[in-house]
């Protein structure tokens, strides 16, 4: 029985190896490319590895990006801006919304937690007529806010904090609303700071979609036009830029890793937890 565990051990452990091997392959061959000289770009078949490493790529992506009149540090403000704003309105929102979803007994709870769970259907680009045509109609096109409302609010935030909220044991609130506690005090003081995994995990994807938020349809602006934007239009001259792409795939790619290793402990509790119990 020893020798067999240890075998089935080995077992599991190669083929973790092995889609270990395939996750991280993207993101190798991303780093070797963006250190590739152009003439080791012509090469065929393509090498898995850099003779001559250099750093062109990465200065080439500044000078690029940076026009004559927006600085490259203007659009990592932008990025950065409404990664923040979106990041911050959708944690208080989705928070809020679920606590009211999850324990708050109204008339149209359960239809609205059906409307939530079908729009997980969907992608975002099918509303993304009807999303202009609001935001054309509020007078918003070409405006940082076009980036930041649509993005404010989101299915999958909103059902993933119901459905952690909903472990949480109602004689919990019952007791604090017999203290005099009123809903908000409740959702803020007594909910969520048994909520950290699951805010966490919510940072974590809110934070990715929205540090790669384009906006290209509703932002004409140069000046207003966040770095994923430029980034792509950079790109767009084909193979004699395909090392300046990614350099900037490698740039954008470093302060979402940044976030999920800051993070990703309670993630793995967010995964693991089953709530508290009567």
């Amino acid at each position: 029985m020893t020798a067999r565990k240890r075998m089935g051990n080995i077992g599991i452990f190669i083929i973790l190896a092995i889609l270990a091997l395939f996750m991280i392959m993207p993101v190798y061959l991303t780093v070797i490319m963006s250190v590739k000289p152009i003439q080791e770009m012509f090469i065929f078949p393509p090498k898995l590895y850099v003779t001559e490493p250099t750093l062109s790529n990465y200065t080439a992506m500044f000078r690029i990006c940076s026009g004559e009149h927006v600085p490259f540090s203007r659009y990592v403000f932008n990025s950065v801006f409404v990664t923040v704003a979106v990041t911050i309105m959708q944690v208080v929102f989705s928070s809020m919304a679920a606590f009211c979803l999850a324990k708050v007994k109204f008339p149209g709870a359960k239809l609205i937690n059906a409307l939530i769970v079908a729009a997980l259907l969907y992608q975002s680009n099918v509303i993304y007529i009807m999303q202009y045509m609001v935001l054309a109609k509020m007078g918003l096109v070409n405006k940082i806010a076009a980036l930041i409302l649509p993005a404010a609010a989101s299915p999958i935030c909103i059902f993933l904090m119901r459905q952690a909220i909903s472990q949480m044991p109602d004689s919990v609130i019952e007791s604090a609303k017999v203290d005099g506690a009123g809903l908000f005090r409740i959702c803020w003081q007594v909910v969520m700071p048994n909520q950290k995994p699951a805010l966490m995990t919510l940072v974590i994807f809110t934070f990715q979609a929205a540090w790669n938020i384009q906006g290209g349809s509703v932002i004409f602006d140069e000046s207003l036009k966040t770095l994923p934007t430029v980034v792509m239009q950079a790109s767009a001259a084909g193979l004699s830029r395909a090392g300046v792409a990614m350099a900037a795939a490698v740039f954008m790619l470093v302060p979402p890793v940044i976030i999920f290793m800051l993070a990703e402990r309670h993630v793995i509790e967010t995964m693991a937890h089953s709530g508290l119990k009567e």
